[in-house]
């Protein structure tokens, strides 16, 4: 590697959790790599990555390598670690040194949302507002096991299914396991994490694009506390009690033998170089 070439790296994450819908987040072990290097031509300024880059430093004569593991259009923040890669590589080209809300404020615009953006940057477990960050935890009291349809949904599409409305009643319930959402990922409580998994204002809606999510809640493994919607689907995460995760996720690929599944630790760390 050259001294002009950068590398860095940016995690996937699964966002919403529930009822922390476009609020809450969490980095996962599970990486896409960037290498910037001189000797380009023309950069491709349709790339996300390269657009986010050139927030930061220009992208004329250099070249752009992306390593893509994590699954796009799967709701598990590919898009969201695409724009990370450039933005921390921008500020590196930049030789400017930005905490993980100044790459937000960047980028956010980019990736629309900015949840699964947080959480790239930041690593853990992330509450977002606006575009503002506060890392609350370094992990989740449950351990994901993600399921990976190979079929795929567009964010875009997700969002258009959601109603300009909800009934009171929806809202009140969503609210309420929202609080206990954020009470659990800050005190660790397994128990209060269970109780907070149910969700009225985006899951419902979203379910027929993840039917995996009908089919666990219907029969959770033992050892499991809940499942969600990975994003905008159609993954979806089992949370398993940490000293049971083997075994659920032996039982989820018996039972589920078409998809993937994936036991995916929590990152403590967000993008940043290799």
């Amino acid at each position: 590697m050259s001294p002009e070439t950068i590398r860095v790296r940016a995690p996937a994450t699964t966002a919403n959790l529930g009822p922390g819908f476009d609020c809450a987040a969490v980095a996962l072990d599970l990486w896409n790599e960037l290498e910037v290097a001189p000797g380009g031509g023309e950069p491709d300024r349709t790339h996300l990555g390269v657009q986010a880059f050139e927030r930061l430093a220009p992208a004329d004569g250099l070249r752009f390598d992306f390593a893509d593991r994590i699954p796009r259009e799967r709701g598990l923040g590919s898009s969201a670690a695409v724009i990370a890669l450039g933005l921390v590589a921008g500020a590196v080209s930049a030789g400017r040194e930005l905490a993980p809300q100044e790459l937000l404020a960047e980028g956010v615009e980019l990736e629309g949302h900015a949840d699964n953006l947080a959480a790239a940057l930041s690593g853990g477990v992330c509450l977002t507002w606006e575009t503002r960050i506060e890392r609350i935890a370094d992990a989740v009291p449950a351990a994901p096991v993600a399921l990976v349809p190979e079929t795929t949904v567009a964010t875009a599409a997700a969002r258009d299914v959601l109603p300009a409305e909800v009934a009171h009643a929806d809202a009140v319930f969503t609210a309420g396991r929202a609080a206990l959402l954020g009470a659990a990922l800050a005190s660790g409580s397994p128990g209060l994490f269970a109780a907070a998994l149910a969700d009225r204002l985006h899951e419902p809606y979203r379910a027929p694009t993840a039917p995996l999510l009908k089919a666990l809640r219907a029969a959770l493994p033992e050892g499991a506390l809940g499942a969600t919607i990975s994003g905008s689907g159609p993954t979806v995460i089992v949370w398993a009690r940490e000293d049971e995760a083997d075994a659920v996720a032996a039982e989820l690929a018996d039972r589920f033998p078409e998809v993937r599944v994936l036991w995916l630790a929590v990152s403590r760390e967000g993008a940043g170089p290799v």
